[in-house]
């Protein structure tokens, strides 16, 4: 989209001087908010935060919060946001009433994507920039415009989606009225059942332009496309000037093409946010999770019914306290107005599964070309990426010449010696492989610091990016029904020589999955963990004995509690310093 360009040169001006002067009142948001799921996560949060003000790579004179979950039933991004309002008044009381806040939401675990899981969505790092740009950076750059347009409220995003659209040149997007007000982009029948869909009210334009300011009549929530055609949320082609209306993670639409407009992120006004806050308030503690979408978007507009209130097919968990919760939110907010901001030139990009993340960072052509992004970006590796269609994409890494990395791909914050072989489709996040090894086409590769009895140990968690962390099963007998890199879980422990046993798995012991899981060796050093993790990859693919018997095995759950967040950062900073330093001496000798 033509604006991001000069969006983001924006943002880079705000906070690239090096006067370290706060920004003028107005031109900024005044708070921006993260929210986590618990204190670990939180810590992790305030500690990156923390580094990145450090090294003026954020907008100064700007209050920067991370607000974390209570204790405690998961209670989703409704509850966190709920949580957040609550914590706002607590520290600013009526001082927030004339506030632009940008609330980000990344409290989640991270499990279809866990090169993500430990330091945080919003902290993914983007093939782009120097210092490396990261997914904070991003949502501050494509919202840059907002808080100059918008009155007293909040704006609620998600970490791991991407925003981009087009509008005049005088042309922006406002957030100035009473109520709720969401961004809608023209979508695919089948994106709109994995998004929310808006039932807008008619207009009478005789065209349609890139930004239209609309009510919207109901809010549909994950619907079928049956009925999506019965409550009219389908849009026929009419005399539409643009020849491609929207793309992303789908095709981009013709002409001839049925489309929807799904939602991304939303504002409340104050008056509305007072009026949850009260209400969360009046609850006290809540122990079921809500959803900021699907349950405070769906009790908006006058086609609003509470039928949605006691469908639970969209739950991860049925809680009793759940039907009863959202029904008191509907009745809270029937009546409170949905105005719709349509963006008939956008796209929507999300990046929250392995799949996800592989496609937009080595294949998308799209995304490259609207965000720059790069296939080898502020790294040392001689290789030259092919040219055209699926390249590899180093991010922050440090890779001898001798090191082979095959397309599809994506290494970052790793160190690869002269004898690596990454297959395709491959995951590499903060590794270190000296000795000679071979990472398998589709595998993922993930190292953490970890602080466990107060000594520094490394694990690396080794999987197929196509396996499902979150699937779970109740019984050790079940077992059998879990793949690891497309093999019975099963085979896998005979492998490895482990026997089925509860304590095999971490936590709740009647939710069985390759999350908890105790599998995964602890090592003294970063390379020994690598290298003992492929060699457990390597076996299963190979039907090859190789004993665990001898680690301290640990599942990825266990390794978030014992992360060393302080080691992972430094770790990267390490790279960081000698890629500058390497990049400093080839200037001079170019000189």
């Amino acid at each position: 989209m033509q604006n991001f360009r000069s969006y983001f040169k924006a943002f880079v001006n705000l906070h690239g001087s090096s006067s370290g002067k706060p920004v003028a009142a107005g031109e900024f948001w005044d708070i921006v908010a993260i929210t986590a799921a618990d204190e670990k996560q939180e810590l992790a949060y305030k500690q990156q935060l923390s580094e990145k003000l450090k090294k003026k790579e954020l907008p100064l004179g700007v209050q920067y919060h991370v607000f974390v979950d209570p204790a405690g039933a998961k209670i989703g991004n409704g509850g966190s946001t709920l949580c957040a309002l609550r914590c706002l008044e607590k520290l600013y009381g009526d001082k927030w009433k004339s506030f632009t806040i940008l609330l980000i939401h990344s409290g989640g675990y991270s499990q279809r994507l866990p090169n993500a899981s430990a330091l945080g969505k919003i902290f993914t790092a983007l093939p782009f920039g120097n210092p490396i740009y990261q997914m904070l950076e991003l949502k501050l750059a494509m919202y840059i415009d907002f808080p100059s347009h918008m009155k007293p409220g909040i704006l609620i995003t998600c970490a791991d989606d991407i925003e981009l659209y087009s509008v005049g040149e005088c042309e922006f997007i406002r957030f100035d009225k009473p109520g709720f007000t969401a961004l809608a982009h023209p979508s695919s029948l089948t994106v709109g059942t994995t998004h929310g869909v808006f039932v807008l009210e008619p207009f009478n334009y005789l065209e349609y332009k890139d930004l239209e300011y609309r009510c919207c009549h109901r809010f549909l929530h994950k619907p079928s496309i049956e009925q999506m055609h019965h409550f009219n949320a389908v849009c026929r082609p009419g005399n539409f000037s643009h020849q491609d209306m929207a793309g992303g993670d789908t095709t981009p639409l013709k002409l001839e093409s049925e489309y929807v407009y799904t939602d991304s992120l939303f504002y409340m006004d104050h008056k509305t946010a007072k009026k949850l806050l009260a209400f969360y308030e009046k609850i006290g503690t809540l122990n079921c999770e809500i959803d900021a979408y699907g349950d405070f978007l769906q009790a908006l507009g006058p086609g609003a019914t509470v039928e949605y209130t006691r469908n639970t097919s969209n739950v991860t968990k049925e809680e009793a306290e759940l039907t009863d919760i959202r029904q008191r939110i509907f009745h809270l907010l029937k009546g409170t107005s949905l105005n719709v901001v349509v963006l008939n030139k956008s796209k929507f990009y999300h990046i929250g599964t392995t799949e996800e993340y592989l496609f937009h960072f080595t294949s998308d052509s799209s995304l490259k070309s609207e965000l720059g992004l790069q296939s080898i970006a502020f790294s040392i590796f001689s290789t030259t990426p092919k040219c055209s269609g699926n390249t590899s994409c180093i991010i922050q890494s440090i890779l001898d010449s001798g090191c082979s990395v095959a397309t599809g791909s994506v290494v970052e914050y790793s160190r690869l010696g002269p004898n690596v072989s990454v297959g395709e489709n491959c995951i590499v996040s903060g590794c270190s492989v000296i000795t000679e090894a071979v990472l398998p086409a589709d595998s993922f590769v993930c190292s953490l610091s970890l602080k466990m009895n107060g000594y520094l140990k490394y694990s690396t968690m080794a999987f197929g990016v196509q396996d499902n962390l979150k699937r779970n099963v109740k019984t050790l007998s079940d077992i059998k029904l879990l793949q690891f890199f497309g093999v019975c879980f099963l085979s896998c422990l005979n492998i490895w020589n482990l026997k089925v046993t509860e304590e095999l798995f971490s936590g709740n012991k009647t939710c069985l999955s390759l999350w908890n899981a105790r599998i995964f060796p602890a090592c003294s050093s970063l390379s020994d963990s690598v290298t003992t993790s492929l060699k457990m990859l390597n076996a299963v693919q190979n039907k090859s004995a190789f004993s665990l018997n001898k680690y301290k095995l640990l599942s990825i759950e266990e390794m978030l509690i014992y992360k060393d967040v302080e080691d992972m950062i430094t770790y990267r900073e390490q790279i960081f310093l000698e890629i500058t330093l390497n990049r400093k001496q080839f200037d001079l000798e170019a000189s």
